[in-house]
């Protein structure tokens, strides 16, 4: 087995444990929170501990962790204690430079939207308002607190119900469908490194909630161990519901492809399963999943 490094958290800091967390468990996405407290004083603060957590009804969590360095509250909790009511503004890379200024411990009452210079926007059904430069925008009742610990570090999960939501009109796609590409997303990493959900690093992965997949166990055993293809070549191809029929792979023996490689390999040699195979990665590669099985079955070992 290779070597792997394992730590117990309370072997080390709780500033050391927290890198680890936050530079493995990423990218996380941003709540760009806006709230309010019982005097009017407006505080708008990022954070990427946050994600949804149902859709009937709509449940947003984020969570201002209490401080490490002198186990103090966040101004935003403060003001959800306060004033029960939240605008989760969401982060794309357009406003990325601003969300990260507006994450300065400024003193209590400093308007963040003024020191980022982003546009507040009255809301509709709570108290703060929303940012006008933010792609979405939900406004939230804060329907509960639960605390995780009471030590420098400790989460404070605060649960929301969306109650009306904004969208910007050009993320949208002629489908009525939110365009990755439109939105251009950001999300936090560990350190100052942050990640952008747009152009390659994008991709489409077909869910397996329609069609039950056969799973990688029922992969024959050559392909299965096969050197060229990853895991993630093989989990496109567990995906399928069945194989190709033999004489669709009796066919197939007779394409262009398959004869080349004929005209060139010993049908039973190493060399010509290892072309195969990575003839068939490419396919996987490119979504021609039956074209993969097709080809992968040609080879039969002796």
């Amino acid at each position: 087995m290779a070597n792997i490094v394992s730590i117990e958290p309370k072997s080390v800091s709780v500033a050391q444990f927290h890198s680890y967390m936050l530079s493995t468990i990423a990218p996380r996405p941003i709540a760009f929170v806006s709230t309010i407290d019982q005097q009017g004083q407006v505080n708008l603060s990022p954070f990427s501990f946050f994600n949804v957590f149902g859709s009937n009804p709509p449940i947003l969590i984020f969570s201002p962790a209490r401080r490490v360095r002198d186990n103090t509250d966040k101004h935003s909790l403060e003001n959800v204690k306060e004033v029960g009511e939240v605008v989760v503004n969401i982060v794309n890379y357009a406003i990325v430079e601003q969300t990260s200024l507006a994450s300065t411990e400024y003193p209590k009452g400093v308007n963040e939207f003024i020191k980022a210079g982003l546009t507040p926007v009255p809301s509709v059904k709570v108290a703060p308002p929303r940012v006008l430069e933010s792609p979405a925008a939900y406004e939230c009742k804060v329907i509960q607190i639960i605390e995780t610990g009471h030590e420098g570090g400790a989460g404070n999960l605060v649960v929301c119900e969306v109650v009306l939501a904004h969208f910007q009109p050009h993320i949208f796609d002629e489908d009525g469908k939110i365009n990755p590409q439109k939105i251009d997303l950001v999300a936090r990493m560990g350190y100052d490194f942050y990640c952008r959900a747009s152009g390659e690093a994008v991709f489409e992965v077909p869910k397996p909630n329609v069609n039950k997949g056969m799973g990688i166990d029922q992969i024959p055993v050559y392909i299965r161990e096969s050197h060229i293809l990853t895991g993630n070549h093989l989990g496109r191809l567990g995906n399928s519901q069945q194989f190709p029929a033999q004489e669709e792979v009796e066919a197939y023996a007779q394409s262009e492809e398959i004869k080349r490689l004929l005209g060139q390999l010993d049908a039973t040699s190493e060399a010509f399963y290892e072309a195969l195979h990575q003839q068939a990665k490419v396919l996987i590669e490119a979504n021609e999943i039956q074209k993969a099985w097709l080809t992968l079955l040609q080879w039969r070992k002796k």
